[in-house]
């Protein structure tokens, strides 16, 4: 931006042009930091799936247990408060 149009400028349209600027440079650092943080979830759980009720159901066959609906609801359930 060429410096003697900003000179120029009175007091108020110096304000405005300046307002002008910090709003959309919020705008636009919103955006990009919208599409950031979508890129850095999607790798998240594409690095680190959730554990699925299926994949429950295969670790308790392959301790040898045939698993009933409570246990696996009783895993996900311990899974969850672990968590927080």
């Amino acid at each position: 931006m060429n410096l003697t149009i900003l000179a120029s400028l009175e007091g108020g349209a110096l304000a405005g042009t300046l307002v002008g600027v910090i709003i959309g440079g919020i705008i636009v650092g919103a955006i990009i930091g919208f599409f950031v943080t979508r890129l850095i979830v999607k790798k998240q759980l594409k690095d680190n799936p959730p554990i699925t009720e299926g994949q429950i159901r295969a670790m308790y066959m392959s301790m040898g247990r045939k698993p009933s609906e409570g246990d696996i609801k009783k895993t996900i359930n311990a899974m969850k408060k672990a968590k927080k």
